[in-house]
């Protein structure tokens, strides 16, 4: 991960080296204020996909990625409020929802999952968001 000051020093903006990054123009992870926001995150690392066709693995994987997002700010689990979850398959809640479990059991965030018609890639089952609040933590 790298980041990046920005203009301003209120914001702060990591980059995780997704592909999608630099032709689209977005930050994986910003921090405003005492808000730090990641977006969609999936379990691609690189240009590897891990997970593919396992719909648990893929938001394992992913809630990884954006947790480690968050550490570029020193913040993990505990400090998120927030989660989003979108999936390809209705079929694939009670997975989804079990690496989220693990992940967030005694966190408890405000969370919404919901069923997408796909993503850039087709193998990509589940794509996660979280919302962090860092409050006294902020530098």
């Amino acid at each position: 991960m790298t980041s990046d000051a920005g203009a301003s020093s209120a914001i702060r903006r990591v980059q995780s080296g997704s592909p999608w990054e630099e032709s689209f123009g977005f930050a994986r992870a910003v921090a405003a204020g005492d808000r730090v926001v990641v977006g969609g995150t999936t379990s691609f690392e690189g240009h590897v996909l891990h997970g593919e066709g396992d719909p648990y693995e893929q938001a394992r994987v992913a809630f990884t990625n954006a947790l480690d997002a968050l550490g570029e700010f020193g913040l993990g689990a505990d400090s998120v409020i927030r989660t989003r979850m979108y999936l390809t398959h209705a079929r694939d809640v009670d997975a989804v929802g079990r690496a989220h479990g693990e992940v967030f059991d005694s966190v408890r965030p405000v969370t919404t999952m919901v069923v997408v018609s796909g993503f850039v890639d087709p193998r990509i089952l589940v794509e996660v968001e979280v919302e962090a609040f860092r409050g006294a933590q902020q530098p």
